[in-house]
């Protein structure tokens, strides 16, 4: 089994990985498994100035499971998409603006597929001013429940929508854009996610819209109180982004988000998307 050298970032979410060769990760058959269970225990992995080329990375993440192929050919490689606010080089960047919120991928998707299991992002260019990117646990936001809390919110259902995040960014949508977001179906998820680990997290973010069975604006209340908990600035790691950074993190476990940019910016992150097995359940 590789031994990984792990530095943690924070108390509760974040590790560097130091040391690392970048040639080992596509040969090295048990580094997959090493770094899934970094992953586990840490949520995100960062691994400074690696400058991994778009082939390399798909190759590496195939170590960590399935890649999602679903976004070619919006970049030469497959396995690739690129994150960037210049439609000249993704014509969904409109959509990447709902990005500046908290939010976990696939709470709502096309059909029904399950929740990516991780991302992987590299950095191919850098803002000069904001753009990095933070993240928090939503593991710990569960721990940090009370026991009544965990009790009470052990049956509560959430309804996540792409309108939901949409709208926190266009607030005054035209009835076209309004028209797309809900030709995506929405999807109801319990708040409390009990993993197969026996782990449990909250599912919280920008798509959540309201809480079945309760008063709208009383269970937008709770969701929102749930988030603001979650990412309070103790519990959030916050990366600044070098070129050639790459950034593994847990998406079934943690929250993230990109802070915010000028949308002529330069910045361009390369993601590559494995594949969830674990439904929200």
């Amino acid at each position: 089994m590789t031994v990984l050298t792990v530095n943690k970032l924070t108390a509760s979410v974040g590790a560097e990985i130091v040391g690392l060769d970048p040639h080992r990760l596509g040969n090295d058959a048990t580094l997959g498994d090493a770094l899934l269970e970094a992953l586990e225990d840490n949520g995100v992995l960062v691994l400074p100035e690696l400058h991994l080329d778009p082939v390399a990375q798909v190759e590496f993440c195939r170590r960590l499971g399935g890649v999602d192929h679903s976004s070619d050919g919006h970049h030469a490689v497959a396995g690739i998409y690129p994150v960037t606010l210049d439609k000249a080089k993704n014509s969904s960047a409109a959509y990447l603006r709902a990005t500046f919120d908290w939010h976990i991928d696939g709470c709502t998707p096309i059909g029904d597929e399950y929740p990516q299991k991780a991302t992987v992002l590299s950095a191919k260019q850098v803002a000069e001013r904001g753009g990095e990117t933070e993240f928090a646990s939503s593991y710990a936001a569960y721990d940090g429940l009370t026991d009544d809390e965990k009790q009470r919110y052990a049956s509560l259902r959430v309804v996540h929508s792409l309108e939901a995040s949409q709208r926190r960014v266009t607030p005054d949508p035209t009835p076209e854009q309004v028209q797309r977001w809900r030709e995506r179906p929405t999807h109801e998820h319990p708040l409390v996610w009990t993993h197969r680990s026996g782990r449990k997290s909250l599912v919280l973010g920008a798509s959540a819209d309201h809480v079945v069975g309760m008063d709208l604006e009383e269970g937008r209340a709770l969701l929102s109180g749930l988030l603001d908990r979650a990412t309070t600035p103790d519990r959030v790691y916050s990366h600044s982004w070098s070129v050639g950074d790459t950034v593994i993190w847990d998406n079934r476990g943690v929250l993230h988000r990109a802070a915010p940019y000028p949308e002529d910016s330069p910045r361009e992150m390369l993601r590559t998307t494995v594949l969830g097995d674990e439904p929200i359940q």
